[in-house]
């Protein structure tokens, strides 16, 4: 039931005190919900002047008037609204918050996290090494990330001083754990150490600092402060694409590899392949790259002679930790992707990295495409997105937007196919 009465309510909702209600529901809520200090109106037309002549019981003559809170209060008081400031505005609209209340509570709450922190590590196995008060003012400079609540983010960092305690505590055994093994005995979830993770990157901090090494910026990087632990993470699940790799050696990954080049049949290689695959290949030898999987498929339907390496789209560090491997061997790379934005930024990076030959990816080739395609009425796909430059061609990019036509790798293969049936 509202405690105003309803003729009351109708005329304090009029347009013409509008104004005022949102001014002094502002300043309440900045100022501890007191109704103290004043409120100044300007450029108040003739409906404004005359409810606020009869509400503050005077006579309004001038286009401006300041208004005290404490006089506003008790004037509502003695008023047919019986109900002081702070009552009237929450009949009016929405509670009010007090905001100073509010930063308090925040800045409290805050302050709770970062004390829960250092209780933890003080009770931890960690007490008494030097690096784990360099990690706390690390992670009290960087804050808690956006949208993690002052809960989730104490419970995530205990159980972050948890997993560093299993990890570099003195009753560490130094037997090889799984991530997974050691994410579900810390967190009771396989998946609570997953790369990306805040956990995750608290823990991955925390062992750099231990180690005197620099946190890394990469994948590849922050397995390897995993290894620094003895923690394996999953290096089965991801793959990179190839066929044709002859590397030398021996071993039984390079003969098999050899094997499956022999009989034209593309291979999947972990990176648990790579940690023992050396892949040598004679320097020089040319590599092509893809981003389809489909121009894999053709090339072994194919029995195509040339190695080929597939990003699978863009490319994930197994991918680069191949083709890492293969540069540090002498081998060249020609890479063809996608004609469309996404794929030009991918073939810039591979590129780069690599200096890598377009394949197959220049302004003639486009528009030779894109007419082909036309020509056989294949349906237009339609080229979306904010236009890149490509490295190795400044015509391209504006050839594209003149067409507006993007086209996959899909529409290149017979071409590409020829390429990769050449010997020489």
């Amino acid at each position: 039931m509202s405690g105003l009465p309803p003729a009351t309510r109708d005329w304090l909702t009029g347009p013409g005190l509008t104004r005022l209600w949102e001014g002094i529901r502002k300043r309440l809520e900045s100022n501890g919900v007191q109704a103290a200090g004043s409120l100044r109106l300007a450029a108040l037309d003739t409906q404004e002047r005359n409810d606020l002549s009869l509400l503050l019981g005077k006579p309004l003559t001038s286009a401006a008037v300041t208004v005290r809170l404490d006089v506003l209060d008790a004037r509502l008081r003695a008023s047919a609204a019986g109900l002081g400031l702070r009552d009237t505005l929450e009949e009016l609209g929405p509670p009010l918050t007090d905001r100073r209340a509010a930063r308090a509570d925040a800045t409290a709450r805050r302050e709770q996290v970062w004390s829960s922190l250092a209780s933890s590590l003080d009770a931890s196995a960690l007490a008494g090494q030097e690096w784990p008060r360099r990690w706390y003012d690390l992670l009290r400079r960087a804050g808690v990330p956006r949208g993690v609540t002052p809960d989730a983010a104490i419970r995530t960092l205990q159980q972050a001083v948890q997993v560093l305690a299993v990890l570099l505590g003195p009753e560490r055994s130094g037997n090889a754990l799984g991530r997974g093994e050691l994410a579900a005995m810390t967190t009771g979830s396989a998946h609570g150490l997953d790369d990306g993770t805040w956990l995750a990157r608290l823990v991955q901090r925390g062992v750099a600092l231990a180690h005197g090494t620099e946190f890394p910026d990469d994948a590849a990087g922050r397995r390897a402060l995993w290894r620094l632990v003895s923690v394996t993470p999953d290096e089965v699940s991801s793959t990179v694409l190839t066929y044709g790799l002859r590397p030398a050696g021996e071993g039984w990954r390079e003969c098999a590899l050899r094997e499956r080049a022999k009989h034209h049949a593309e291979t999947h290689l972990t990176p648990r392949d790579l940690h023992s695959l050396r892949p040598r290949l004679p320097a020089g030898t040319l590599i092509h790259i893809c981003e389809n999987p489909r121009v894999v498929e053709a090339a072994a339907d194919a029995a195509c002679v040339r190695p080929l390496v597939c990003t699978s789209g863009s490319a994930a560090t197994v991918v680069v930790t191949l083709l890492d491997a293969l540069a540090a061997t002498g081998c060249r790379f020609a890479y063809h992707g996608d004609f469309d934005w996404p794929g030009i930024v991918l073939a810039n990076r591979v590129i780069r990295r690599y200096d890598a030959m377009p394949w197959r990816m220049g302004t003639a080739d486009y528009e030779h495409l894109a007419a082909r395609s036309q020509a056989e009425g294949i349906p237009q796909l339609a080229l979306d997105g904010q236009p890149v430059s490509a490295d190795w061609d400044s015509d391209l990019a504006p050839a594209m937007t003149a067409l507006g036509v993007a086209l996959h790798e899909e529409a290149t293969l017979d071409l590409l196919v020829d390429d990769l049936s050449r010997q020489t």
